[in-house]
């Protein structure tokens, strides 16, 4: 069957191409055409000495085995947990579904706060120990390891796969499996020839993006991996700030968006095969309580894993920001030294600065960046995604699905040079405008969204939409009274993804903000930047601050929930 262009689709793409054509392509082109013009007439030279540079190509290496490595570990611990909040109903599990996605938050410089608040050289379980076994030096040396790179990355990520795999798990008809079981099926084989491959779109579109976030991991490789690794963001930001060596940066910056747009390419493809119409039903017929000891037991270790994980080092954090900046010598001495000197401070203008900004200003900015983002977003991702779901056929969308992905996989130091140099001139001189962060925020989360998007828009049965229009009712409020009700609960998940990537960015937002206007993470960024243990304080009780704010607000999207939007 011939492609064609449909028109429809067309019209779905008008606003999202004219968004990425502006606020991505625009200034992507921008800064790689000054970068590619400091080459002179040997312009294919950089990109030849580099793919051919040992350092360049340990670079890559490096990215490729820590990337998929930690999307690996990451499905094999993030599946299980899908499982136990799809399939099951028990006491505080919205406590634990808010819990679980906080580290996804947070930015990477309090991520690397927190996991020295646990297990650096003067973290917790250190001080516990040397304290317990009398010794003089820290027996855990977790900073500067590749093991401390692929703990974070499983911090961070693990809550994309509970939250798209266990949202399409929860929804799937549980008669399939018991269908397969009255046959004579056994349960190794409902799992393997019936759940995994029905789960396979959401897995498949789960593991895309936990691997992106790997490939292009900046602040994870940077502060816990420390000086000995290095991936392509930290290479690209490394030649680009401190060399300021742009036609380097820029080589490497095409060979990772080659690398994203040949993944999402394949993924695309799949896709379209993958993606089927099913039977979905609510989340009161498919869920079950935990009856038996055996599944109490596992659920309980699941449980106890996930908080483990997801929990442990930003309790550290939270508890480290309440001790002063007195010595201490044991983990004795710092319990006792409980104090909230931290948090009275970020309230103090001790220099008299011109720049000062009291944290709650700074938590207002970014929650009305995250409110605004999560806004424009919808209104891009919607459409497309409309557009992907039924249009499976259309031309057009095979070749934009995979553009969509390219933000992710874009250096944000690069893209940030980019909005600085190509929006400085009316009527894009949003250079000094606030507005320019939630655009560039937006650009990170409308992918989230129309990946949140479509498995659910393509999950539902045409026939409904058929039945609808025999009975006369127009397009308009097929899409009003069928679509929308059915894909409440996507639509609630994309936000969400919006809403916090923007309220934990920090890449490009360090690059384009304002002094006046800073973000959460921007502030935490000049507290650790500046030496001494009240800096270092300070920022700690900014990230607890953030933290509680990221809880309170999934709590709120736990609670107020109504009951049946977005039920299948």
């Amino acid at each position: 069957m011939k492609h064609r262009l449909a028109p429809g689709s067309l019209l779905l793409w008008l606003a999202p191409l004219a968004f990425l054509g502006l606020f991505y392509f625009f200034p992507l082109g921008s800064i790689l055409q000054i970068s590619f013009a400091r080459m002179g007439d040997h312009q294919g030279m950089p990109l030849i000495e580099s793919l051919a540079s040992s350092s360049v190509q340990k670079v890559l290496g490096f990215t490729l085995w820590q990337a998929v490595l930690s999307t690996l570990i990451t499905l094999s611990f993030g599946l299980p947990g899908a499982y136990l909040l799809a399939r099951f109903t028990f006491r505080g599990k919205s406590l634990l579904q808010a819990l679980a996605g906080i580290p996804f938050v947070l930015p990477t410089l309090v991520v690397a706060a927190a996991f020295n608040a646990l297990l650096g050289p003067r973290g917790w379980v250190n001080l516990a120990l040397m304290d317990l076994f009398n010794l003089a030096q820290p027996p855990i040396q977790f900073v500067n390891t590749f093991g401390a790179i692929l703990v974070a990355h499983v911090f961070y990520n693990t809550t994309i796969v509970l939250r798209i795999v266990g949202d399409f798990w929860s929804h799937l008809d549980p008669r399939l499996g018991q269908a397969a079981r009255v046959l004579g099926a056994t349960p190794w084989q409902v799992l393997t020839h019936l759940t995994l491959p029905l789960l396979l779109p959401a897995i498949a579109s789960a593991a895309l993006l936990v691997f992106i976030f790997n490939f292009t991991s900046f602040g994870v490789i940077l502060v816990l991996g420390g000086p000995k690794f290095a991936t392509l963001e930290v290479e690209i930001y490394y030649q680009t700030i401190s060399l300021f060596n742009l036609p380097l940066a820029a080589t490497l910056s095409l060979f990772q968006l080659a690398c994203t747009l040949g993944l999402t390419v394949i993924y695309t493809q799949l896709s379209a095969r993958l993606f089927q119409p099913l039977t979905l039903r609510p989340q009161r017929f498919t869920q079950r309580r935990l009856t038996t000891w055996r599944s109490r037991l596992a659920a309980s270790v699941m449980i106890v894993a996930l908080l483990g994980l997801l929990t442990t080092p930003l309790l550290a954090l939270g508890l480290r920001s309440f001790v002063s900046a007195a010595p201490a010598s044991s983990a004795q001495d710092i319990q006792a030294q409980l104090t909230l000197d931290y948090y009275r401070e970020l309230n103090t203008n001790r220099r008299d600065s011109l720049f000062f900004v009291p944290p709650s200003t700074a938590i207002a900015v970014s929650l009305a960046y995250a409110c605004a983002t999560a806004f424009l977003a919808l209104m891009l991702g919607l459409p497309a995604a409309w557009s992907l779901a039924y249009n499976t056929r259309s031309l057009l969308n095979r070749i934009l699905d995979p553009i969509l992905m390219l933000p992710l996989g874009t250096s944000a130091v690069t893209l940030g040079l980019g909005f600085i140099v190509a929006l400085d001139q009316p009527p894009l001189d949003l250079r000094a405008s606030p507005i320019l962060i939630p655009l560039a925020h937006t650009l990170v989360a409308f992918p989230f969204v129309v990946r949140s998007l479509t498995p659910a828009l393509r999950s539902i049965r045409p026939r409904l939409r058929h039945a609808a229009a025999v009975l006369g009712a127009p397009p308009g409020q097929v899409i009003r009274h069928i679509d929308l009700p059915l894909v409440g609960r996507a639509l609630l998940v994309a936000a969400t993804f919006a809403f916090t990537i923007s309220l934990g960015e920090f890449g490009a937002t360090a690059l384009i903000s304002r002094p006046e206007y800073p973000t959460v993470p921007v502030m935490i960024y000049r507290f650790l930047s500046q030496p001494g243990e009240l800096n270092y304080g300070q920022a700690l009780a900014l990230s607890t601050l953030l933290m509680v704010t990221a809880a309170g607000g999934m709590l709120a999207i736990e609670h107020f929930r109504i009951a049946d939007v977005g039920e299948f």
